[in-house]
This record gives structure tokens, sequence and C-alpha cells, in this order.
């Protein structure tokens, strides 16, 4: 029943080598991230000198879980982990919007790519950095039936 759709996705994202030993084999990948949370702090954007201004802000996910010997009837206690990410908006009229209208406490769902990086810190120490890099979002205010997308028409980019 489902074969015929999976082996339809499974071939997008991988081409088969041909029967020539040398050609080359290019391969689809995913990097995707969804998260829906919190926003942390205010975003701040920040412009280093001969590049793009990114908007920057943090985002907190939480994961919650009962624990004990009988889940099924909610007995146990209560866990939770929350989860801080830091999401990056490069594209000119995303993070001019998400800097104008996300705010500390707003609740967001945001969606793009994960990107590992380094950077030298102030005691020229290497330090390592995973960041969201935000190519759609949508803000959800307190009030549901007035909710305000993010995400960018391919002529404003």
């Amino acid at each position: 029943m489902f074969r015929r759709p999976v082996v339809q996705v499974l071939r997008q994202f991988v081409r088969h080598e041909s029967e020539v030993a040398s050609s080359l084999v290019l391969e689809r990948s995913l990097n995707r991230v969804q998260l829906l949370g919190r926003v942390g702090q205010d975003p701040v954007m920040r412009q280093v000198e001969g590049k793009n201004p990114v908007t920057i802000f943090s985002l907190a996910t939480n994961e919650m879980w009962r624990s004990g010997e009988n889940e099924t009837y909610q007995m146990g206690d209560v866990s939770q982990k929350t989860t801080w990410h830091r999401i990056s908006v490069f594209r000119p009229g995303l993070r001019d919007v998400a800097y104008q209208y996300v705010k500390k406490g707003s609740r967001i769902y945001v969606e793009g790519k994960v990107d590992y990086g380094e950077y030298t810190d102030k005691n020229n120490v290497r330090r390592q950095a995973t960041t969201i890099i935000a190519v759609k979002g949508m803000v959800f205010p307190e009030v549901m039936y007035r909710c305000e997308s993010w995400t960018v028409k391919k002529n404003e980019r």
C-alpha cells in the first residue's frame, strides 16, 4: 500500500550511481528544523562590517513526561526539560519583520535549518555554536484569532 509513495520519496532524495564508475554521484539531503516555543529575549539586530545584518534571539522549547510506575493512569511525577535554541534570521524581509514583531515571551513557530559554526571569544578561545537559521516563522499572539505570519515572499528576500 505505501510502497509506491515511499519509493517515489526516496528517489527524490537519492540518485543512483550510473554504470560508469567515474561518474559523479549527487545526493540530495535534508536539513530542516521545526520549533514551537517561547522567545527568551527581545531580538537583537547585529551587523558585522562588510556583511548583511542579522536578527538574533533565543527560543525555549519544553519537553514534559511522566515518570513512575503507572504512567497510563497519570500517577507519578511530571518531569520537564527546557532546551534553549539560538535563532538567526538573515533574509532581509524576514529579519526586519522578526525584529519588529517578535518580543520576549511571544509564542512562535520557527522553521529553518541547523548550522554548526566556530568562533573565537574575547579570551582567544575557540568555541563551537549551534544556530537555527530561520527561513519561515509565525508569531502566535495570546488572542488566537489574529495570527501574524512572518513568511516572506520570494521577491522580498
